[in-house]
């Protein structure tokens, strides 16, 4: 069994948002997104692949099509396939969002 605490893993960057890799499979992955302040992962795509965001601390605003929305910590955020999607940390405060994404993107 797989155990990984939060606490443990975060990590930030001054430079740029940084990604943690919690649990990778042949399906999935989960990683862990650190966001200083006014830090963003910039708006972007998939073809085939759902994610969902989970805020653990903090607040940001997330971009989903064209919809935006300001989510704080204990809400989770939808970018269903093919939707643009991205996060922008407006808080002035650390945030910390837990990452899901499948199926496993497969570049080649």
């Amino acid at each position: 069994m797989e155990i990984k605490t939060f606490e443990k893993m975060k990590t930030f960057s001054p430079e740029k948002m940084k990604k943690t890799n919690l649990f990778n499979t042949d399906r999935m992955f989960c990683d862990l997104y650190c966001f200083e302040a006014d830090q963003r992962q910039k708006v972007h795509a998939h073809d085939g692949e759902d994610k969902i965001y989970t805020v653990l601390e903090g607040e940001g605003r997330f971009q989903v099509g064209e919809a935006i929305e300001t989510v704080s910590a204990g809400s989770s955020v939808l970018a269903p396939a093919g939707q643009p999607h991205g996060v922008t940390n407006t808080s002035g405060k650390r945030l910390v969002v837990l990452v899901f994404m499948a199926p496993k993107p497969h570049h080649g």
